[in-house]
């Protein structure tokens, strides 16, 4: 029983892979009704890969599966759904000006760079360097209709922090500042759904930079208070 509910963990961690595929067809497709598809699917990847690692510990599979790598099953899907096939849905929206797709691949060689280093989560409960949430800013760029030169400036800023050794919020981490994250996550989440299914949202997709901000904002103000204390916090003191 132990090892077929370690299983399930991560036979639920692959749903995120068959996400994976559908935003790929979706998105090779393409047209506005297939790519809010592909958006629907990303949601979903998200969500799994939010749930996937509390029912990961619950069932205890590092101890029940000691020879089963889910963090690396997880990064496989996470690249995809989070990295590559975001950057392919803004190439595939025509979102940056005509002959800039180029740039895509820049944010692509620097995510493959942050997933496979080390350090990439801190000990004390951060992310190091921006941690490729390109779903999410495919999804802004596209949903905002963003000017082509204004997508490629923000894509190439984002690129540049992610070598930047700033902390960003790990939300599943212990913390006040992760609760408040998750609680703003939870409208948040819903009003993506929402712009995703429903066409003529643009003032809601406005509102919901709400928690991009949020996050982008708390997770500069830890970085600064904890380079001015000159120590690395543990997750229980953010």
């Amino acid at each position: 029983m132990k090892r077929a509910l370690a299983w399930s963990a991560h036979l639920f961690t692959s749903l995120g892979l068959l996400a994976a595929a559908g935003i790929g067809v979706l998105i090779v497709q393409g047209g506005d009704r297939a790519l809010r598809g592909a958006f629907a699917l990303m949601w979903l990847a998200t969500l799994i890969d939010a749930l996937d690692g509390t029912w990961a510990k619950r069932v205890r599979v590092n101890e029940v599966l000691p020879d089963f790598d889910g963090r690396k099953l997880d990064d496989l899907i996470d690249f995809q759904t989070y990295t590559s096939l975001p950057l392919l849905l803004i190439w595939r929206a025509a979102i940056l000006p005509d002959g800039w797709a180029p740039l895509l691949l820049a944010p692509l060689v620097a995510s493959a760079l942050a997933f496979s280093r080390r350090d990439a989560k801190t000990d004390d409960g951060y992310f190091l360097g921006f941690p490729s949430y390109w779903n999410i800013v495919a999804f802004y760029c596209y949903f905002l209709a963003l000017p082509g030169s204004v997508a490629a400036g923000l894509i190439a800023v984002l690129t540049v922090l992610t070598f930047v050794r700033s902390r960003y919020l790990y939300s599943t981490q212990a913390g006040r500042l992760n609760l408040l994250a998750n609680v703003l996550a939870a409208p948040w989440a819903v009003m993506l759904l929402w712009i995703t299914l429903k066409e003529g949202s643009p003032d809601l997709a406005l509102v919901s930079l709400y928690f991009p901000l949020f996050y982008l904002g708390a997770s500069w103000w830890v970085t600064h208070r904890i380079q001015r204390s000159g120590v690395a916090r543990t997750p229980t003191q953010k």
